[in-house]
């Protein structure tokens, strides 16, 4: 299981990144700090997916374990 939330987590951190810093680059209030705002955005992005992608990949492992 662990494997599957790591590749869950590499996809779903890179979505979560990309959001934060479409949201970061298109407000014009944020914009004027994007150097400091776009890492720490996506660090934080990041460290949010790890947690869901551990309850992603149980519900993969709980589904693909129990027979049809």
């Amino acid at each position: 299981m662990l494997k599957v939330a790591l590749v869950v987590w590499i996809m779903l951190g890179t979505v979560l990144a990309g959001a934060v810093m479409t949201a970061i680059v298109s407000v014009p209030a944020l914009a004027d700090q994007a150097k400091f705002l776009i890492p720490v955005g996506c660090i934080g992005a990041y460290l949010v997916g790890l947690p869901i992608a551990y309850v992603v990949a149980r519900k993969i492992a709980d589904a693909s374990a129990s027979p049809a």
